[in-house]
Parts: C-alpha cells; structure tokens; sequence
C-alpha cells in the first residue's frame, strides 16, 4: 500500500462498537426498541440459563452453599424469566422493575442463603436510571432493597445464622441497585450534556451563518451604491452630451464632433472609475486596482470641475479648516455630493447649483441647493435609488441627512456629521498644495483660483 492510500485509510474514521452493534441488530430486522429490548431480552435469558446450568452442576457438589440441583434450576428458571422481562424495560421501565424484583423475591425464598443475582435485575436498575427521574430512581431502588432485604429475613426466620445472611442480602441488593441505577443515571445525564452542546454548537453555526448571510447582504448592498453612484453621475452627464451632439449634427458638425470627443472621454473615465470601485471592492491581497485610492473630501473640487465640463452651472463654496474624517465618512460625504449633482442634472437641468461644504469646531456640514429647472428634465423610465442610497451612507456614518424641495421650486441636500474631540484632527499641511481643499478658511464664490 503506497503512503497516501495508507493515510486516506487511517483518516477513514473506524466505526464505533456501538454503531456496529445497531448495523448488525438493523440487518436481522431489529430496528425499533421494542424489538432490541426483545433480542437482548432473550440474549439475557440463554446466557442466565448457561451460568445457572453451570451452577447446577458444581453447586450441589460444594457443601457450604447447602443447595440441591432442584433448587438450582428452580432458579435458572426465575432468572430466565427476569431476562424476558428485559422486553418491557424501554417502553415501560417501572413496570418491568417491578416484574423482576417480583421475581427477585422468589429467587430469594427458594434459597435465601445463596443471594443470586441475575443479569436482569441490574439492566432494569441500570434502565430506570436511564430512562426516569432521579427521584422516582432513588424511590424504587429503596424500595426494591428494602423489599428484597425483608424476602430474606422472612425465609430465614428462625435459621442459625439468619441475621448475617439478611445484612449480607441488604449489602448485596444494595450494592446491585445503587451502582446500576447510578452508571444509568450518570449516562443519562452525559447524553443530555452532549446533547445540549450539539445544540448550543449548532446555535452558534446558525448565528456565525446569519452573521456571514447579512455581510453579504450588506456588501451587496454597498457594491450596489457604489455602482450606482458612479455609473450614474457619470452616464448621466453623457446622455445630456449625446442629447447635445444628436442636434447638432447638421447644424454645427465641427461642435457635434467636440461633443462626440468629450462622451469618449467621459466613457473612458467611466470605465476608470468602475474598474477602480471594483478593485476596491475585491478581496485584500489583490494587485493593482486593488489598491487604488479612495475618492473623499479632497477631490470635492475636482467633482466639481467635472460637473462644470458636463455644462452644469455649479458653485462651490468651502468654509473652515478642513478635518481628516474617519475614511467611511470621507467617501460619504463625497459620494452623496456626486449624487446630489447628479440629480440636480437629470431633474433641474440648467438649474444653477451651490455646493458648500462648511467645516466646524465640532462638525463638518455639507449643503447642495439647486434652483427650478429652466429646461424639460429627460424622461427616466425607472425611478433611481440615489436619494435612497444617500440615506443609507448617511445612516451608516452617523449624521444628519436633510432632503427636500426649496420655496423657489428648487431642491436642498443638507449633510451634517458631529466630530467628537477625540476624533479631530486638523491637516498638517495645507491640503490645497496637492488640488485637494485649502487648509485654511475661505469663502469663494465659484471656488476657482
């Protein structure tokens, strides 16, 4: 046998001899209690009847157990009938401790001196240990020792030597029924023990299964609003651009073609941003776009720039030092700023819009306000999920997210999210150097140079 055939066999788990015991008792058709009960009952009584044949014939021969062969076979034939009894012992455990300590008694009477005990009484002690409360346990071995101890001192009334053989009966009966039902009553409690700790173990495989079923719903959900937020500020902006380009075709064909060029360029930045959202979004130790940058706060004005090529009217306005926020904050913020550009584009076209972004001793706040539409909005066939989606980032951060018509007809974004003391922290350098925000306040009209 090659080495990896000899540990594929030793991994192979050996069956146990309990399980080889229910495979063969399943084959001759035993596979209910009751007729388990009934093979070991009768398994019992053939070996009973073997033990007290064997004592038939050495008994009588040994004078100190003052025993005839009659008296022998009198009782094999008792404890024969206790083996059978053994049929009841799982559908009706009292019952059949009952019908053997019955029996018991006359093993006693026929010869008290002796103090035989079978196999059947101690599987009946060791089943109702098994099978039934402690107390009702405790209840019926008492009274079986008591019953049997009392047998025994009736049948030796009057005989030299009574006293000794009736203590050594209370000692033996004792001794039988408080070590079976014991071992029953302590498997018992093993097998509830283990029961409890499969059940607690398939709890927590249950819990830790709902736990992984609700991160991936949730990072659904986030791959989702990542999507949509990029694929919709973006394709947005090029429906409007092949909008423009389809009129002017005949009239002005060198601006429709500028406008074919700046959808290609959009479409490029497109895919960019796409590939970068699912880079991120890809297990670690990836390469490449697995690590590209996060967009956040910084490049509020690069969004801004964007959206001005597009041809929308935006004015950005930033207040305050700029805080380094927590990274889930920093692309909230950002992305719920694209998104309420990119609705201002599709529902209040040629509406001016004013993004302002105020950073507080305590908080950052970030408001979008778009005037009345000065053109039809485009048709959508779908509503969106962006205000929907800006909801849940805010909730997902902790702050205060506003969303509503103006008195002008126009609509109002407002962001605001509380920043503890133990959490500010100011730029170290000025953030303006790298085209990011400014590190010290400002308030610009169009937020250009």
């Amino acid at each position: 046998m090659t080495a990896p055939a000899r540990q594929g066999a030793a991994a192979r788990r050996r069956p146990t001899p309990g399980e080889r015991l229910d495979r063969a008792l399943s084959r001759i058709g035993a596979a209910g209690p009751f007729a388990r009960d009934v093979v070991l009952a009768l398994v019992v009584a053939v070996v009973t009847l073997g033990l007290y044949t064997i004592l038939a014939q050495l008994g009588p021969a040994e004078p100190s157990l003052q025993v005839t062969k009659a008296e022998v076979w009198t009782m094999g034939g008792l404890a024969a009938v206790q083996g059978l009894l053994l049929c009841l012992r799982t559908v009706r455990p009292g019952l059949c401790m009952a019908a053997i300590v019955l029996v018991q008694l006359a093993v006693i009477a026929v010869a008290p001196q002796i103090m035989a005990q079978g196999l059947g009484p101690a599987i009946a002690a060791y089943t109702v240990g098994c099978l039934t409360a402690a107390r009702f346990t405790a209840a019926v071995v008492t009274a079986a020792v008591v019953l049997e101890t009392s047998m025994s001192a009736v049948s030796t009334w009057g005989s030299p030597g009574a006293a000794i053989t009736v203590l050594n009966q209370l000692g033996s009966s004792a001794l039988l029924y408080v070590a079976a039902a014991f071992i029953g009553t302590y498997v018992a409690t093993r097998r509830r023990n283990m029961a409890l700790s499969r059940e607690r173990s398939e709890q927590v495989l249950r819990a830790a299964r709902e736990r992984e079923e609700s991160a991936i719903l949730a990072e659904r959900t986030r791959i989702a609003r990542e999507l949509h937020d990029v694929a919709a500020h973006h394709l947005s902006g090029m429906v409007i651009q092949a909008a423009a380009v389809e009129r002017l075709i005949e009239r002005d064909p060198g601006a429709a073609r500028e406008g074919a060029e700046s959808i290609r360029s959009q479409g490029k930045e497109t895919l960019a941003n796409l590939r970068q959202v699912v880079g991120l979004l890809r297990e670690r130790g990836g390469n490449g776009d697995g690590n590209a940058p996060v967009p956040g706060l910084s490049a509020l004005k690069a969004l801004v720039e964007e959206s001005r090529r597009l041809g929308d009217d935006v004015r950005f306005e930033c207040e305050g030092i700029a805080l380094v926020l927590p990274p889930i904050a920093d692309i909230s913020f950002y992305r719920i700023a694209q998104q309420a550009l990119t609705n201002a584009r599709q529902h209040a076209p040629g509406a001016q819009v004013r993004l302002r972004l105020v950073y507080e001793p305590h908080g950052v706040e970030l408001e979008a306000v778009n005037g009345r539409p000065l053109r039809e909005p485009a048709r959508v066939e779908h509503g969106g999920t962006g205000l929907v989606g800006m909801r849940e980032r805010a909730d997902l951060v902790g702050a205060e997210f506003e969303a509503g018509p103006t008195a002008d007809g126009g609509w109002q974004v407002r962001l605001r999210l509380a920043v503890r003391d133990q959490d500010r922290e100011r730029r170290g350098a000025p953030a303006g150097a790298d085209g990011g925000l400014p590190e010290h306040g400002f308030a610009s009209g169009t937020g250009e140079s």
